[in-house]
């Protein structure tokens, strides 16, 4: 799947970047880059979060997914920011980027009240 995103407002330290690609990497299911459109150095890696992490259960406001233009939450892709590091590889749970799957709106959405870490340790794949 690759798909272009527009942010509804600049995701957290890329201002004043809004538009990216998502990019799915080859044989590796749910793992994807976000590319930024005017800056090709500019790249997050990003997780299916239904791939990897099937437990997670975000809760995204009425006025959040309003911003989206979400009204199915089947239409909600739900990614995750990773950041590998020498120790393992670390995954924001606190902060996802929330897509609306049909028309590409997204937003990085930050999960106050929900008791979601910053850097959660990425385990093994679930089956």
């Amino acid at each position: 799947m690759n798909a272009t995103l527009t942010f509804v407002s600049p995701p957290p330290g890329l201002a004043p970047l809004t538009e990216f690609a998502l990019i799915e990497i080859p044989g590796a299911a749910g793992l994807f880059t976000l590319q930024a459109a005017a800056d090709q150095r500019t790249r997050l890696f990003v997780l299916d979060a239904s791939v990897y992490l099937p437990d997670y259960s975000p809760v995204i406001s009425d006025d959040q997914a309003g911003s989206l233009e979400l009204s199915d939450p089947a239409d909600a892709l739900v990614l995750v920011v990773t950041n590998p590091g020498e120790s393992g590889t670390t995954v924001n749970l606190m902060a996802p980027i929330v897509v609306n799957s049909t028309t590409g709106r997204c937003a990085q959405l930050i999960l106050d009240g929900q008791d979601w870490p910053l850097r959660a340790e990425l385990g093994a794949r679930s089956a």
